[in-house]
């Protein structure tokens, strides 16, 4: 059985100086997303984000960027949240994962913000119970170069990993809601599996 989800959260900075950068993964698969089901975002200042109303799977899904930057975002979550009468069981939040090399995703639900600070907001605002899906785009090796690392676009060849991972990671959504979690992540899985016999 599938599991529900109602909103698709995508995590960024709205500013056009961030669009291309690491931290933007979320908003690239939001937007990859809408492009594939048709959506267009329309600003909604009430919710204090960009939203698109579509369907997956048959089912009504809304879109959300928001436009409070990332270390805000929970707010613009939970106004849509809210203003849609949706429960966070049925929200999944995509972004970026220092700790996931580009071309790796992880699909869970519930947990923490692992020092992310648009997940922070989000838990701070709504709690830890909804799905979350984590694009990895690496670590600089030092914690100092954090900041500067997700805050600017990655290599070609990177980058190119991260929005492969994010077409197969919106197979997996696919998956998640027709056929639920555990063939979702096997999805996941044996995209990863397929990438790295391809590299060796």
């Amino acid at each position: 059985m599938g599991q529900p989800i109602e909103l698709i959260a995508g995590l960024g900075n709205p500013d056009p100086e961030y669009l291309a950068t690491r931290h933007n993964a979320g908003f690239w698969f939001a937007d990859a997303l809408a492009a594939k089901l048709g959506a267009t975002f329309r600003n909604d200042k009430k919710l204090e984000g960009l939203v698109a109303d579509t369907e997956l799977d048959s089912q009504r899904l809304r879109l959300l960027k928001p436009t409070t930057f990332m270390n805000h975002s929970g707010r613009s979550v939970a106004k849509a949240l809210n203003y849609y009468k949706i429960p966070s069981d049925r929200l999944l939040v995509v972004y970026d994962e220092l700790d996931l090399p580009p071309g790796r995703a992880k699909l869970k639900f519930d947990g923490g913000h692992a020092g992310h600070n648009g997940m922070r907001s989000i838990i701070e605002h709504v709690g830890s119970t909804f799905w979350r899906i984590r694009l990895g785009v690496g670590h600089p090796g030092d914690r100092e170069r954090v900041v500067g690392h997700v805050l600017h676009r990655a290599s070609a060849d990177e980058e190119r990993s991260i929005l492969e991972t994010i077409a197969y990671a919106i197979d997996a959504l696919g998956i998640l809601v027709g056929k639920g979690e555990q063939a979702a992540k096997n999805d996941l899985h044996s995209h990863q599996a397929a990438a790295d016999e391809s590299e060796s």
